[in-house]
């Protein structure tokens, strides 16, 4: 990522639609296995600027917990203290600094995709199985589908995308005892799918991140957009639900007890 990306993800992380939309979905696969009146300690492997800091501490963490961020990026860790977070470490995913079952849960959003080397994926797994408490819990977000990459992965250095069913085995592999998956961002799929493969094949490319404000005649679309990720949150919350395809592929594991 660039430091224009940075800044971007900054300023949109509140308000933008993927951005909030997720944040819904979120909720709705990880609320029935955290309730939400324990104190936790949480760790944000891959933080960026922080705002799932903000989110993870209000909704997770309780009256006595704490979240940590740790992100490789000198940067991004910078705006998460302007947001003021003091709990942060300069740190890659794959190495993370911290003693064994230390935390109660562990969160990944949309980080795996951009570990560089053979193998970086698996090793950040285990890792965040290695820090997890026995009976903590593991929520992993990741892009989906190696036929959907674009500029956006271009800009952002993407290096994998992942079906569910191989995020599956990568968390399996680990030790982790899978509780939910799902796909997320179903109902813009064809949408993006469309625009993506057209652009393809028609000789061009889209290039850059697609995380960056929307033209001012747009603005409209950003409640449009969101409201889709909403709906999908509802259907979400039955924790019986799986969605077929999406954008997305999430992952909900647990590190066995015994």
């Amino acid at each position: 990522m660039q430091e224009e990306d940075f800044a971007y993800l900054y300023a949109l992380e509140e308000s933008f639609w993927w951005f909030a939309g997720m944040r819904e979905i979120t909720a709705a696969v990880l609320d029935p296995v955290l309730p939400r009146s324990q104190d936790r300690l949480i760790l944000d492997a891959g933080c960026g600027t922080g705002g799932m800091l903000s989110w993870l501490a209000a909704r997770y963490a309780g009256g006595r917990g704490q979240v940590v961020g740790i992100d490789v990026v000198s940067g991004a860790l910078g705006y998460c203290g302007e947001r003021g977070h003091t709990h942060l470490a300069q740190a890659s995913v794959t190495h993370l600094p911290f003693a064994d079952a230390t935390f109660d849960l562990v969160t990944s959003f949309d980080v795996l995709v951009q570990l560089p080397g053979e193998g970086a994926d698996k090793q950040a797994i285990r890792e965040m199985y290695r820090v997890l408490r026995p009976g903590g819990i593991a929520f992993v977000r990741a892009a989906a589908y190696e036929w959907m990459r674009s500029g956006h992965d271009e800009a952002l250095g993407t290096q994998r995308r992942y079906s569910l069913k191989v995020l599956n085995e990568r968390m399996e592999s680990a030790g982790f005892n899978v509780r939910r998956t799902t796909y997320a961002n179903t109902l813009l799929l064809p949408a993006a799918a469309l625009r993506r493969l057209v652009l393809k094949r028609v000789g061009l490319a889209d290039s850059g991140s697609d995380v960056k404000p929307l033209p001012p005649k747009l603005q409209w679309l950003n409640r449009v957009l969101t409201g889709a990720l909403v709906r999908e949150a509802r259907m979400l919350k039955n924790p019986q639900a799986q969605l077929p395809a999406g954008l997305s592929a999430i992952c909900i594991a647990q590190k066995p007890r015994g």
